[in-house]
């Protein structure tokens, strides 16, 4: 390892299915050391993980960062969103954590949404409509299938509260996180009490929200890692915000991430509040917001499309008027949690490369259809779309994105963003700066830019079409007849 011309920072991306951890030079943004350990979640009707797979391996990875770790002046996790964290009076995990994509709590999402008002009075207050991604959902779901769970609990996270309180032993999150629980008010930035109540949640369970800049503590004695006792720990935040500031955003630019699920968002300086739910009115990590839309069946969809063929990834054919709705995990966006992979249009000269791209239609027709609620008016439509995560450097990708937009395309060369963006806030605490201006300082976006081609709006009327006509089969329950 060379050596660094400033101080070293980690960042460190705990996600669903692993965790990777880098340590960047303050100064530059070189990364000078990295390491990365795998995950395992349940499948079948949910979608659980054992928390303390988490911190092995954020073990595992830094260790495997070798002396670089240890010479870190300090650290942030940025985690997987939405997740229930359930801790009994040892800090020991009460059951394994109920993930984002555990859409089992529809159900108690949509009876919250009318018990409290309505989608219009629940965007108001928390910025989103919940649905079953939502944590306040997630409990409320345990509290009706198993109480005896809720009883053991004493304390409450999301997931990178729970590695960052292993770190600090001080239980904290940020609002960014917070944001995305259904139970932090964006109106006032605070826990809404009248929300806790309904579900049945004691505040004293839930961490205090450490402002944007603020140390969230220090590193402490009794760990397992590479840190000096008294490293810093930052507030850490959720994996969109993380990449948000790993990429330096600025409020107009549009990001579409394309990784196990898919997402599109901007930062605003305008609260967001969509009464239709298709928009979540996240909080950003320094003090503005982050409108976001997502979707549950991204790259790992079509990835299974692909194997079912027998296809690479790649191995897309033109022209072909047949629709694939990849829905294989439900839905978020649209809002369809019961939903299965819907196909129409199958002739006898459909080839299998056809079908392959109607899947990449199917999922990059879902997230843009959220594009102009997730941007703010006047935002500048010239601006190049930014495009990340495990599928932004596939031709299929990009070609398919860049067709059904029709904008330029950004793909920045910068790998794991929201490591780098959780090592931008780290170096945050040491600098004063903000961490977006450090991201931007270590030109996390530059890259290729693919220019604009005319918008394929006959591919995205068709889809919207079937969507639409489909639409009373894709809302069955897993019960109906």
């Amino acid at each position: 390892m060379s050596a660094a011309e400033g101080p070293l920072v980690v960042g460190v991306d705990s996600s669903t299915q692993s965790t990777k951890a880098l340590v960047v030079d303050a100064s530059t943004g070189r990364v000078v050391a990295s390491g990365q350990a795998p995950h395992t979640v349940s499948s079948g009707a949910g979608r659980e993980s054992d928390p303390r797979q988490w911190w092995d391996a954020l073990c595992q990875a830094l260790h495997q960062c070798g002396e670089a770790a240890r010479e870190a002046s300090a650290v942030s996790i940025g985690g997987q969103q939405h997740g229930l964290v359930t801790l009994d009076a040892r800090g020991e995990p009460v059951r394994p954590a109920l993930l984002w994509n555990d859409v089992r709590s529809a159900p108690q999402a949509a009876r919250l949404v009318e018990e409290l008002g309505g989608a219009k009075a629940w965007a108001e207050r928390a910025g989103s409509v919940p649905g079953p991604s939502f944590t306040v959902t997630k409990w409320a779901w345990l509290a009706e299938n198993e109480p005896e769970a809720v009883r053991a609990t004493t304390a409450v996270r999301l997931p990178h509260d729970y590695l960052t309180e292993r770190l600090t032993g001080q239980g904290t999150t940020d609002r960014g996180d917070a944001s995305g629980t259904g139970w932090w008010a964006s109106a006032t930035e605070e826990y809404d009490a009248e929300v806790l109540a309904q579900v049945g949640l004691d505040p004293a369970l839930l961490p205090r929200v450490v402002r944007p800049g603020e140390v969230a503590g220090t590193v402490r004695d009794a760990h397992e890692l590479p840190f000096a006792k008294g490293t810093l720990v930052a507030a850490g935040t959720g994996d969109n915000a993380a990449a948000a500031l790993g990429l330096g955003l600025r409020p107009g630019t549009p990001v579409l991430s394309l990784g196990t699920s898919g997402t599109v968002y901007a930062v605003s300086r305008r609260r967001p509040a969509d009464p239709t739910g298709t928009v979540a009115g996240f909080a950003d990590a320094h003090g503005d917001w982050l409108p976001l839309a997502c979707t549950l069946n991204c790259t790992q969809a079509v990835d299974r499309v692909a194997a079912l063929l027998g296809l690479d990834r790649e191995s897309v054919e033109p022209g072909t008027d047949v629709t694939l709705l990849p829905y294989l995990d439900g839905e978020r966006t649209p809002a369809l949690p019961h939903a299965s992979g819907l196909l129409h249009g199958l002739r006898h000269d459909t080839t299998g490369g056809q079908l392959l791209q109607a899947a990449y239609d199917g999922a990059v027709h879902s997230l843009l259809g959220a594009l102009d609620l997730v941007l703010d008016s006047d935002a500048d439509t010239s601006v190049p779309l930014l495009l990340i995560g495990g599928g932004a450097r596939g031709n299929a990708w990009q070609q398919t994105v860049r067709r059904l937009s029709g904008r330029a395309v950004q793909v920045p060369e910068a790998r794991e963003l929201v490591a780098l963006g959780a090592a931008a806030q780290a170096a945050g605490l040491l600098t004063g700066e903000d961490p977006a201006a450090v991201a931007r300082r270590w030109d996390t976006t530059r890259g290729p830019v693919l220019e604009a081609v005319e918008r394929d709006e006959e591919t995205l009327a068709r889809i919207s079409r079937v969507l639409s006509d489909a639409a009373p089969l894709l809302e069955r329950g897993p019960d109906s007849d």
